[in-house]
């Protein structure tokens, strides 16, 4: 059974680590910026959903395991 610890975790571990991948997209980015490289937008631009999309595999994986949970539970 997913408990409340389980969603606490997952909570904490997509928005820490969506919060260092999307941080040091965005440094990158504007470190390009700022010394004259005009493709540094692009690390700045991607940042957002890159870090979300950790948050949303993260929930995938709880999800997979509430599913294997229900079906060992169901009886033949």
């Amino acid at each position: 059974m997913i408990t409340r610890g389980d969603i606490l975790w997952l909570g904490i571990s997509s928005g820490v680590t969506g919060g260092l991948i999307g941080g040091a997209m965005l440094g990158i980015g504007m470190d390009l910026m700022v010394n004259g490289q005009p493709f540094g937008f692009i690390p700045i631009m991607i940042g957002g959903p890159s870090s979300a999309i950790i948050g949303w595999l993260l929930s995938r994986r709880l999800a997979r395991q509430l599913d294997q949970l229900d079906q060992l539970d169901q009886p033949d």
